[in-house]
């Protein structure tokens, strides 16, 4: 049912990060649903898909029937049985399906929040937790091999077709984007879909796993979202801000988190001087 385009040990094994792979969905089943949403994206989201920034849009927001029929892709065998190649015997590998997005790809940089889907980032900045992994799915419902996206940890590189997908570390993988905007490319429209894996028996390392992406995940895909092709003065700053922290993230995950710290110290400390002041 898969076309494995880049061979995977047979043997699982417990890295702490996990190795970029990328698949094929082979089945005809698989393949019709694909074609589906495909054709749902293209009446539903006619418009956006003319426009020039990215659009990112949460699958559990969606209409029952479609987010059914992406529980077909994001919940087959055809992937989950790729990561669990990967990871230690007996994982739990639980998707966070409440952090999984419809995306339709412009390739934009234009200084804003979306810039950094482009540039090289990694997507997460808790790299620093060994105790679990986030592995990332990027299923192209639609995609020609205008543009290669480099996994640099991985040394790998893939120009991603329709009905193929790629397996990443969420916080460990440096990748980006090699291409350039033309406005007569076929449109991509994909889903990210996430998997968080801990060790077996480990309840309490997987729901403190849990908490920590999920904040990091909406307050970083908050600013993302609102900064994208900024206008506003206020938009330009969380732009600015966005890219500053991805930067910084490349260096290490906890400079980011140290340079936010400082700024609530210091606004915390202009605000008790000033009730000291009146």
């Amino acid at each position: 049912m898969t076309a494995i385009l880049k061979d995977a040990e047979p043997q699982a094994r417990p890295a702490q990060r996990f190795p970029a792979t990328v698949g094929r969905f082979g089945d005809a089943a698989d393949r019709a649903v694909i074609d589906g949403l495909v054709r749902w994206v293209e009446d539903r989201y006619r418009a956006e898909l003319q426009d020039r920034p990215s659009k990112h849009v949460y699958i559990r927001t969606l209409p029952a029937v479609v987010v059914e029929q992406v529980d077909r892709l994001r919940d087959s065998s055809t992937i989950r049985s790729l990561i669990a190649l990967q990871v230690r015997p007996g994982s739990a590998i639980a998707p966070m399906k409440h952090t999984d997005e419809l995306y339709i790809s412009h390739y934009n940089k234009d200084r804003g929040g979306d810039q950094g889907l482009f540039d090289k980032h990694y997507d997460g900045n808790l790299r620093f937790l060994s105790s679990s992994i986030v592995v990332r799915a990027l299923i192209y419902l639609q995609s020609d091999a205008t543009y290669t996206v480099v996994f640099d940890d991985s040394g790998l590189a893939k120009a991603f077709g329709s009905y193929e997908f790629g397996l990443l570390d969420f916080h460990r993988e440096l990748h980006w984007v090699e291409g350039a905007y033309n406005p007569a490319d076929r449109q991509r429209i994909l889903l990210k879909c996430n998997y968080l894996v801990t060790p077996p028996n480990a309840a309490v390392a997987e729901w403190g796993a849990l908490a920590a992406n999920t904040a990091v995940f909406y307050v970083v895909k908050a600013a993302m979202e609102y900064s994208k092709s900024p206008r506003t003065l206020p938009q330009r700053a969380v732009g600015l801000l966005c890219n500053v922290f991805r930067r910084l993230n490349i260096i290490h995950p906890l400079i980011p988190l140290a340079v936010v710290a400082g700024l609530i110290a210091a606004l915390g400390g202009a605000i008790v001087a000033t009730v000291a002041f009146l």
